[in-house]
């Protein structure tokens, strides 16, 4: 693994510490406008080319820090999505 990549994985823990996904605590109406963030259908599109690009070994230095950013992204919008959904959990029990 580089350290660019070791980095990045210390990076997704901090987040996680800091969100604390399984914790609940928002708003219902923030959690609802949260579980509405996502990738746009074009970035989807980029994400699935550079992926079947990387299987045929084929990205560029910039191309595998593209993908690695949109990893780092997804990543992040799944402690939000946690987050969001840990929270309408708790309001409606």
């Amino acid at each position: 693994m580089s350290s660019q990549g070791l980095y990045h994985t210390h990076d997704a823990e901090i987040l996680a510490r800091v969100i604390e996904p399984e914790k609940s605590g928002l708003d219902p109406d923030l959690a609802r406008y949260l579980l509405t963030l996502d990738f746009r259908l074009l970035d989807t599109g980029r994400m699935n080319a550079l992926a079947q690009k990387g299987c045929e070994g084929d990205l560029t230095a910039s191309e595998e820090a593209e993908l690695e950013s949109y990893r780092h992204v997804g990543h992040l919008l799944a402690l939000i999505h946690s987050k969001a959904r840990a929270s309408l959990k708790h309001s409606l029990g």
